[in-house]
């Protein structure tokens, strides 16, 4: 669209031409308007950065924060309250300064590699439990519907503390929380007010008699004032959990697949080298041009970035992914390359605010990766990689499915 000053005005998310392909302006935007206008799925406006350094640099500068909530912010979804990064969860949880480090701190005491380690094991044997389960019922199968899907969110109930059979509840949770354009305000609403109903019970239950998950340690734990977490608190770190620990890790595990097995050479080479599991895992996240809608942070003061002079009161889209192709941070950026190393990619973002589970997104992503080599060398794609078709209408992108054979 053409905004009144005669400047183009890019719809964001920008449609890429293929599932696994990135948008072709992608390449185009870093080079020559690397603070781009866009329009939000909401209606309203942004400033879209595709630049490594720039979406770096706002990640980690604390003047641009995620007061989403804001008067003037930008409401991201195409719904009354905005989405999960505009909603209520926003507004209760600390976004920033010494109170956001404070509850950070203590949610980050169990995501130790430590910790991760020792749940690998379970992850694995989950994992071979819904190879098994696909297996017996024959090719063709949708991998994300049978493993990528029900993992995450088995691990994350695991987690919380949450009854096995409370899964599909939280699956569903997860997704209209996750909302831009797919359900409308009234669904929303019915899930938000059904999930905090749930887990004000759950955390309840949980202060009576704790038991050995992180829901459980952290009704007793303290920070370093001293303070307890409110239940208020509790319910929406829960929530923060589900959002960022089930439906990017269940779409990541999708897209790694579809991405290995679109060039078969590549699971030819882990095949014949299982030690490059670790750096393969770094080079997904990195390569996954259809990461969803980045990370919106919002600016309270005039700055200059990206060669553009930014407004107190912008709202700006940090693609990710978009950076992650940029040819000035990796070498052979448009190149798959399974052995790069480093890889500081920006999947998790960056700074204070980077993603607090990536420990164990990348423990699952590891995990699943071994498991499928080990038990499914002889996977493949049952339909052409252009076939594969991107889930629409959700803040995180992923594969509709991915249809294997073996």
């Amino acid at each position: 669209m053409e905004h009144g000053d005669g400047e183009q005005v890019l719809g964001y998310p920008i449609p890429s031409p293929a599932a696994l392909e990135p948008p072709v302006e992608w390449a185009d935007l870093r080079r020559r308007c690397p603070a781009a206008r866009v329009t939000l799925p909401s209606g309203d406006e942004a400033t879209l950065l595709t630049r490594y350094a720039d979406v770096r640099k706002v990640l980690s500068d604390p003047r641009f924060s995620r007061r989403l909530n804001a008067e003037d912010a930008a409401r991201i979804a195409d719904s009354e309250s905005g989405g999960v990064f505009n909603g209520e969860i926003a507004g209760i949880l600390p976004q920033s300064g010494e109170e956001h480090q404070r509850w950070r701190r203590m949610i980050t005491k169990w995501f130790t590699a430590r910790r991760m380690a020792a749940l690998r094991p379970a992850i694995e044997a989950m994992a071979g439990h819904l190879v098994d389960e696909m297996t017996e019922h024959g090719p063709p199968a949708d991998l994300k519907a049978s493993l990528g899907f029900p993992l995450p969110v088995w691990v994350i109930c695991d987690l919380l503390g949450v009854d096995d059979a409370d899964r599909d509840r939280f699956a569903y949770w997860s997704d209209t929380f996750l909302n831009l354009t797919r359900y409308t305000d009234e669904q929303v609403a019915a899930a938000q007010a059904e999930f905090v109903a749930y887990m004000t019970a759950h955390v309840t239950a949980k202060r009576d008699d704790p038991g050995e998950d992180l829901l459980s340690e952290l009704t007793t734990a303290t920070d370093a004032r001293g303070d307890r977490m409110s239940t208020e608190v509790l319910v929406a770190t829960g929530q923060g959990l589900l959002v960022a620990g089930h439906e990017t890790t269940a779409n990541m595990i999708a897209k790694m697949a579809g991405l290995l097995l679109a060039d078969r050479r590549r699971w030819e080479r882990l095949l014949a080298d299982r030690s490059l599991v670790r750096s393969a895992v770094e080079e997904v996240l990195r390569f996954d041009a259809n990461a969803g809608i980045g990370m919106p942070r919002y600016i309270g003061e005039e700055v200059e970035l990206a060669e553009t002079v930014l407004p107190g009161g912008t709202t700006v889209m940090c693609s990710m992914a978009a950076a992650n192709r940029d040819e000035s941070a990796f070498d052979d950026a448009d190149r798959m390359d399974l052995t790069r190393s480093p890889n500081p990619h920006l999947a998790f973002g960056s700074g204070a605010h980077s993603c607090l589970g990536q420990a164990l997104a990348r423990t699952e992503l590891q995990a699943v990766l071994d498991v499928l080599l080990r038990r499914l060398p002889s996977l493949r794609l049952a339909v052409p990689p252009v076939e594969l078709r991107r889930v629409e209408g959700l803040a995180v992108g992923g594969l509709r499915e991915v249809p294997v054979r073996w």
